[in-house]
């Protein structure tokens, strides 16, 4: 226990610390054993208040027994005393002069023999009360009226002693009776009951007030000890929970946690790390040595790192290296660390991540082999060949080409622009070219004659990423043979009777006038019918297609989430999510197309309500929020009033500004922000959407808002999508009275305009792009 309570601090400075702890062997068994000290705490609690509370009640009790004890032996004494004194005076028969008397005697007496109350009483043969001491008008006039009938004070007197009688007014005193025997008659000294016990009383009241006053504080620290045991199990609850998610975290990523503590010269490892390695974690930290040892010989080690670190050199670490594996394999690790100092800026700790890179570098070896194979394919080769990017820079071109244009080496290094590498040619001569063009996107070829008589076939095309391969053939001898058979067409041509050439011409005319003619109908009929078949295949197209996709994304999701049990390898498991995505980017991308479809022949009905505005942009808001939070986007609302409504159809108004808000984050790079304003201009509703992404070019605003219209081309696309977002939320805008534009700057961001009227105000002019978007 005291080597654990050693530990524990260590333990703490570590990464993960609390979630070690909360498995350690000594920790559990405190986990095990708190429910029976909840049980055990407050038992003790109550045993201790009882002993208490009865102490407290055996004590009380026993300081009344003494003051009662105390009081009869003192009024014992002073009974004694005064019969003594007054046996050696004569009979008394008159009040005035026993009153004075005993007034005379209790003033020799001592101080304390009359106090709490007591009275002296001075009587006649016959129990008849001749004077009292203090003087009193309440005193009765005889002893049996005072103590009652049959009392033994006043039947025994001096033989019954000091008793505890009930006075005739029912209340309880201490009282003795002494005979006089010299001078005739009784001596009486009575004290009540409630003058005795009066400090007592007090004294056991403030007892009690401090009993409940210890009750109600160990009752608070009883519950304050409940509420602390809840809140540390419910603590130890989460920590759990993120200890089980962060190792869930870092298995799935093939990434390990370290923790170097340079001062004392040991690491912590996650449990990821054991299990990437194959090791089974022993003590809670390795030494210095023994992770050094696993290091492959040919990397840097450690002890060149804590060099670096001693000397200040760095305060960060990005370093790879190879571990040894259980089975004495090796893999490649990637560490990115960085120094950490406690609040005193002592116990420097390096705490950092590392990353599985082997499969990473067995890729780029791989890759690396198969772009050498490649490049000695292309310069096998007997045609010259050039790849440029998409930015007209160089890629790679083999030898022939080089000897086409008669470039140097320098000028035919990769990067290199298309400017540049033309700069250091020498162009051959082209004495005729025949281009066949085609589109940006799509093959084209073209032959061009060379100075020295040669011929050559260039075909070019584009890249998927926007480049293009240009492949130049030698085609001399295929011209040659061209040539031959041109040379004998035309003599053979020269044979014929013009006039069978003018028939054959006329009816070859003709014939091209009734086919066209025919195909003209032809293609009218299918234009006619292809266009009443678009509607029909439209609207068909929801059942034909969203049927299998809702198959395919229901049964994809019920194969990723495992219901009836796992695929096997997690490849399947991406593999589901890639077809889950797919199917419902599919689907958006159906449901996108329909919609258009039912704009564009007038089958969409608005269901106008009054629809408020700030609702309407924060339920927009919460469709996005996934794709903002995963992002890092920063979302700024300032809007107008909560009561503010607009004339609407409240899902048409939801997609508008849902389309707007999805582009403005697909469009905004990470970390960027997104805001939205609304303003009242003119009896209409201005809400802005304004992103600090890409932004737009000028030239493509233009086309931007049309169907299946999108600023990228198809080989160099970055962005997914349809290109009906803005179209659709252009065309329900429009339906509603209102217009949306836009405003755009690339490389800067893009601001788009709502305009809803409210319809309290016609506006009599569109409000200028220039004027309300600022």
């Amino acid at each position: 226990m005291e080597a654990e309570t050693a530990v524990a601090p260590v333990r703490a400075a570590t990464i993960l610390g609390i979630a070690r702890s909360a498995t350690n062997p000594a920790f559990r068994h405190i986990a095990r054993m708190e429910p029976w000290l909840r049980y055990v705490i407050p038992a003790l609690v109550g045993c201790f208040l009882l002993t208490l509370a009865t102490g407290v009640w055996l004590q009380s009790r026993a300081a009344r027994q003494a003051i009662l004890d105390e009081a009869i032996g003192n009024i014992d004494i002073v009974a004694t005393l005064s019969a003594t004194k007054f046996d050696q005076t004569r009979a008394m028969t008159e009040v005035s002069d026993a009153m004075a008397k005993l007034t005379a005697f209790a003033k020799l007496l001592p101080a304390t023999s009359l106090t709490q109350g007591r009275t002296l009483l001075l009587t006649n043969v016959d129990g008849a009360v001749l004077a009292s001491y203090p003087t009193s008008q309440n005193i009765p006039l005889t002893l049996e009226a005072l103590f009652g009938a049959g009392q033994p004070v006043t039947l025994f007197a001096d033989r019954a002693g000091v008793m505890t009688v009930k006075l005739a007014d029912s209340s309880e005193a201490i009282a003795t009776v002494r005979n006089l025997t010299t001078s005739g008659g009784y001596i009486a000294i009575v004290q009540p009951m409630s003058d005795l016990y009066a400090g007592w009383n007090t004294r056991t009241i403030n007892q009690v007030v401090l009993l409940i006053a210890i009750m109600i504080v160990l009752s608070g620290i009883g519950l304050a000890y409940f509420l602390q045991a809840e809140r540390a199990t419910v603590a130890d609850n989460i920590c759990e929970r993120v200890r089980e998610r962060i190792d869930s975290a870092l298995n799935r990523g093939r990434c390990g946690l370290w923790d170097w503590d340079i001062a004392r010269g040991r690491i912590y490892w996650s449990d990821s790390m054991y299990q990437m390695l194959g090791y089974e974690r022993g003590e809670e930290f390795l030494s210095f040595g023994e992770v050094n040892a696993m290091i492959h010989p040919e990397d840097p080690d450690l002890y060149a790192i804590a060099d670096q670190l001693a000397n200040q050199e760095t305060s960060q670490v990005d370093h790879e290296f190879r571990l040894r594996t259980a089975s004495s394999d090796w893999v490649w690790m990637r560490a990115r660390a960085e120094m950490m100092h406690n609040e005193a800026g002592r116990d420097a700790h390096l705490v950092g991540i590392v990353i599985d890179t082997t499969e990473q570098r067995r890729l780029e070896e791989k890759t690396e082999a198969n772009d050498a194979r490649l490049r000695d394919a292309i310069e096998a080769i007997s045609e010259a060949f050039v790849l440029w990017d998409n930015n007209n820079r160089l890629v790679l071109c083999n030898s022939k080409f080089r000897h086409l244009y008669n470039l140097p080496m320098s000028a035919v290094a990769p990067g290199m622009t298309y400017a540049e590498v033309i700069q250091h040619a020498r162009e051959p001569v082209i004495r005729h070219s025949n281009m066949q063009n085609g589109a940006s996107d799509t093959p084209y070829s073209f032959e061009a004659e060379l100075g020295d008589g040669r011929w050559l076939q260039v075909n070019e095309r584009r890249t998927r990423d926007g480049g293009y391969v240009s492949v130049g053939v030698d085609i001399t001898p295929l011209k040659k043979h061209e040539e031959q058979l041109l040379e004998s067409e035309r003599r053979l041509i020269a044979t014929i009777s013009d006039l069978q050439a003018s028939r054959e011409q006329l009816e070859d005319q003709a014939q091209q006038m009734a086919d066209l003619a025919e195909r003209y109908l032809e293609q009218k009929a299918k234009a006619e019918t292809a266009n009443r078949a678009k509607s029909e295949f439209l609207a068909n197209m929801s059942h034909q297609l969203r049927t299998p996709l809702n198959a395919i994304i229901g049964f994809a999701d019920m194969m990723k989430a495992g219901v009836f049990g796992k695929l096997g390898s997690e490849r399947y498991e991406e593999y589901t999510q890639d077809i889950l995505n797919s199917g419902q980017s599919l689907l958006g991308v159906i449901e996108d197309i329909l919609e258009m479809s039912r704009i564009e022949d007038g089958r969409l009905t608005l269901n106008k309500t009054d629809v408020k505005v700030n609702e309407a942009i924060h339920t927009a808001l919460t469709s996005i929020q996934e794709q903002v939070d995963l992002k890092g986007l920063s979302v700024t609302v300032d809007v107008i009033p909560e009561e503010i409504c607009v004339p609407a159809d409240q899902s048409a108004l939801h997609r508008i500004l849902v389309n707007l808000l999805q582009n403005a984050a697909k469009f905004t790079d990470d970390n960027g922000c997104i805001t939205i304003r609304t303003r009242q201009a003119h009896g209409a509703i201005n809400i802005y959407v304004e992103d600090n992404g890409i932004g737009i070019p000028q030239h493509a605003l233009q086309k931007i808002g049309r169907p299946f219209e999108q600023v990228e081309a198809e080989f160099s696309k970055t962005y997914k999508g349809s290109g009906l977002g803005l179209a659709i939320a252009r065309s329900l805008t429009e339906m509603h009275g209102g217009s949306l534009r836009l405003r755009s700057q690339d490389g800067v961001g893009t601001i788009a305009l709502i305009h809803l009227p409210t319809g309290d105000q016609t506006s009599a002019t569109q409000i200028a792009l220039g004027d309300t978007v600022h």
